[in-house]
């Protein structure tokens, strides 16, 4: 590197920035790697690029042109919309004499930070996002793409000399305004950018890692859907913007509000296992002090001799205040109820299920999920097992308690430790029904539940650990979809059978927030930090390694960390009210539109102060 002169001052400096020239020749490398700068020079602050120095480097030279003409410009193809004041006009080798431009060096551009206009994320043809940047003349940049993360860092260091504002017409779009007090407070941190994963979408669908989320046929469905526009969403068919002529979608740009000082997390211990139960009715067989029961499950879950009666409690089948004859009529009607609707599917004659296409791929699906699940549990091992058939008869009653949901991939997986535990065919399925009270959402065809929790998810781990949430957006994993199936169906392929079932009757207590479940996947992506950051991994081995620990996660330590993550996020005095909201420490504010697409909108609400 040059020795620099002594009006040079360096102020942030971030190596694997790469820039993108947008040409869609298919000869050319469009994808520049080098390092982001800004640097103070003669007392100007400006925010400069220059490429890696590689002697073999054979990359497009990216040259700066006015609307003069100038370059040879004519020949070069751009997206839609992108102005050519940034242009590849020759491909050629650094040894070879640059053609003379207003750029200091081949590829590199300095823009004084006086003269940034705006900032926003946007996403192009090429499925990936960028960082664009424009100047107060109407000049966008090429994009730059942060391939190592780094955009928070950069952020923070232009705050000292420029002042980012939401524009109050486009969400998605900062506006630069000088800092002409100095001022570097922290209150830059309410400006986080969270990247949405969108080129990282078309990549997972392809994935042969994808195969490891069990065959979740809505998974493919879910990210399908997330790369559609909003209004595609909920207007199938009216517009495909991959057909000739189609609208492209919108670039996104997503805000979050984090990055608070956290103090240390707190040490927790975990309890003992409920083991009794008689003296905790009284004399007619009510349940005395029911919130200190789940205290006590969501500290050391139930003995296993325990849990089919307690299971019933804590999933609604039977009410806490209820007495023993109560509850011996409840169970009489219940199992009234569950027979008829039984019949009904049972009636059902070959002929008619052949009219009725729902009904029958309800059928084949349980017969296919059926017969591959949880089969090294002797409950549900062998062939002719009559624990399938429970299963397969429960399922099938389900799809007539509930025809609009019907039976979704992934339901057998909640019901067999339901079966496995009550031995009993009605009072698992009014189990099930008090389980999906809690998780029906999940398997709405829109998807909209999973899309929710996952941003929401985002939202925490970005709260709690920035450095962790910045290396996966470096590598394409922003999106945490790889904790997909974890929240789909409750991390019952994570850990063992028998730790399943703890776990689901801590969380069935709904302590000690709500979303608890999304501390427990917060807590495993934290047991996995030292292994991610600083390693080689990138967006095909991190989907492989989150999926190899299946079966290797220690419960208890995981239960630990998560409760120590709420004591942590709890004892922050200026904890954002977006992570507020998620753990129910206060009240969303009502929206003043009940209209669905209002409703359909909320998980985009979260994103944005």
């Amino acid at each position: 590197m040059a020795e620099k002169a002594p009006d040079f001052k360096l102020i942030f400096e971030k190596e694997g920035v790469y820039l993108h020239t947008n040409a869609k020749k298919s000869n050319l490398d469009t994808s520049i790697p080098g390092f982001i700068r800004i640097v103070e020079r003669a007392g100007i602050p400006a925010l400069e690029w220059s490429p890696v120095e590689d002697e073999a480097c054979n990359a497009p030279a990216v040259l700066f042109s006015k609307k003069d003409g100038e370059g040879g410009l004519e020949d070069t193809h751009f997206e839609p919309g992108y102005e050519p004041d940034w242009a590849v006009i020759s491909t050629v080798k650094k040894n070879r004499e640059p053609t003379p431009t207003k750029a200091s060096g081949e590829w590199a551009f300095s823009l004084p930070l006086s003269e940034l206009y705006s900032l926003r994320r946007a996403r192009f043809s090429l499925g990936r996002n960028f960082l664009v940047l424009t100047s107060r003349g109407g000049h966008p940049l090429p994009p730059l793409h942060f391939h190592r993360g780094g955009t928070r860092e950069l952020l923070r260091a232009m705050h000292r000399y420029v002042i980012l504002d939401p524009s109050p017409v486009d969400a998605r779009l900062f506006l630069a305004f000088p800092n002409d007090s100095g001022d570097t407070s922290p209150s830059f941190d309410r400006l986080q950018l969270l990247d949405d994963g969108s080129d990282l979408v078309q990549r997972f669908i392809h994935d042969p890692y994808a195969t490891t989320f069990g065959g979740f046929s809505k998974v493919t469905n879910f990210f399908r859907a997330a790369i559609k526009p909003p209004q595609m969403l909920h207007h199938r068919g009216a517009h495909d913007p991959a057909h000739p002529g189609g609208q492209e979608e919108e670039p996104e740009f997503e805000l979050i509000t984090c990055g608070v000082e956290l103090g240390p997390q707190p040490q927790v211990t975990r309890g003992q296992p409920l083991d009794r139960w008689d003296d905790l009715l009284d004399s007619e067989g009510r349940v005395m002090q029911p919130e200190r029961i789940k205290e006590m499950v969501f500290r050391g879950g139930i003995s296993p001799p325990l849990r089919k009666e307690l299971w019933k409690f804590m999933l609604g089948f039977y009410p806490w205040s209820s007495t023993h004859s109560e509850r011996e009529e409840i169970l009489r009607v219940k199992t009234d109820e569950y027979f008829r609707m039984k019949v009904q599917w049972k009636s059902v004659s070959e002929e008619q299920e052949m009219r009725n296409s729902l009904l029958r791929g309800y059928r084949n699906l349980i017969e296919r999920d059926v017969n591959r699940t949880d089969r090294n549990n002797t409950f549900f091992s062998g062939n002719d097992n009559p624990g399938l058939t429970l299963l397969h008869d429960v399922l099938m009653t389900y799809c007539m308690y509930n025809f609009d949901l019907g039976y979704v991939q992934g339901m057998s997986d909640l019901l067999a430790p339901l079966l496995f535990v009550t031995q009993n065919e009605v009072e698992s399925f009014w189990c099930l029904t008090g389980f999906m009270d809690l998780v029906h959402l999940n398997f709405e065809e829109s998807q909209e539940a999973m899309k929710k929790q996952l941003l929401q998810l985002s939202l925490l781990l970005r709260a709690l650990d920035p450095e962790l949430c910045d290396f996966l957006d470096s590598q394409d994993s922003g999106s945490l979809c790889f904790c997909f199936r974890w929240l789909l169906i409750w991390f019952k392929r994570e850990f063992s059978f028998e730790d399943i079932l703890t776990l689901w009757e801590v969380l069935w207590t709904r302590l000690p927030c709500e979303n608890f479940h999304l501390l427990v996947a917060c807590s495993i992506l934290e047991s996995q930090r030292g292994e991610l950051i600083g390693s080689d991994h990138d967006f095909n081995t991190i989907l492989k390694h989150i999926n190899e620990l299946t079966m290797k996660l220690d419960l208890q330590s995981v239960l630990r960390g998560a409760e120590a993550i709420y004591l942590q996020l709890l004892s922050c005095k200026e904890l954002p009210v977006r992570v507020q909201e998620v753990l129910g420490l206060c009240v969303p504010a009502p929206s003043s539109d009940s209209s669905p697409e209002s409703q359909s909108s909320e998980s985009d609400r979260l994103l944005q102060q």
